[in-house]
């Protein structure tokens, strides 16, 4: 069967050579994308991303503690990667902007809710979100998951899930602020846990804390065993990623 023929079967939309072209050139566009973005994330580690949502606004708890967290890990050394949005995401770049080191906003083009802060010494715009997620995971020491809605879970969900097969590094994974997440960390327990859709050892994939110093400690915990360089095993996991 000719591709004539197929365009034509019934039940398979014609080609539209004008949308083929569209989608081929999309491809430079995301290429693009990742290149500027490995070429700015790579001068930028070590690194800790924070999510959470753009929802929050400046003067709630959530917010406040954000931006403290942020502003610790700052001055220890670390870069603060955020969406680079407003809630959550300007407090982390804002009390990473207060700090030693660079506040990052890796920005994405959306129809509502996002438009980009004022604290950001280094901002990178995205069309897509599979290629701003790789920017999140791919040069991040830790991840801080503060409370948010489905794109914080979404967030959270994708690290889990590289970490657990194995396609990334072992990094501190820690959700802040426990009576938000206690509800989550039961369902784990009760439903994908006792229903055998996760292994046991998959609930150390993350640690639950309150404090900021907490979170600090821990990031540095971590990596007092195993160093912040990514061992030669580990980079090629990485080149895959």
């Amino acid at each position: 069967m000719t591709d004539q023929d197929k365009s034509s079967h019934p039940g398979m939309l014609p080609i539209n050579d004008t949308m083929l072209t569209r989608e081929s050139w999309k491809i430079f566009q995301i290429m693009a994308e990742f290149v500027e973005g490995f070429e700015r994330m790579a001068q930028v580690r070590p690194s800790v991303s924070i999510f959470g949502s753009a929802r929050t606004a400046p003067d709630h708890e959530y917010y406040l503690l954000t931006e403290k967290i942020a502003r610790k890990l700052s001055d220890a050394g670390f870069s603060v990667v955020s969406g680079g949005g407003p809630g959550i995401m300007e407090a982390a770049n804002k009390g990473a902007y207060s700090g030693k080191s660079p506040s990052i906003g890796l920005n994405i083009q959306l129809p509502h809710e996002q438009s980009g802060n004022g604290y950001q010494d280094i901002a990178l715009s995205f069309r897509h979100f599979f290629s701003r997620k790789v920017m999140f995971v791919k040069y991040a020491a830790a991840y801080v998951v503060m409370p948010g809605g489905f794109g914080t879970l979404d967030e959270l969900a994708e690290i889990l899930t590289l970490v657990q097969t194995g396609k990334t590094r072992r990094i501190p994974i820690i959700l802040v602020h426990s009576p938000y997440w206690s509800g989550l960390i039961d369902w784990f327990k009760q439903a994908t846990l006792k229903e055998k859709m996760i292994d046991a050892e998959d609930l150390d994939l993350f640690q639950v804390l309150d404090d900021p110093d907490e979170v600090v400690n821990a990031i540095f915990n971590h990596y007092e065993k195993c160093g912040f360089e990514p061992s030669e095993e580990e980079q090629k996991i990485m080149l895959d990623l």
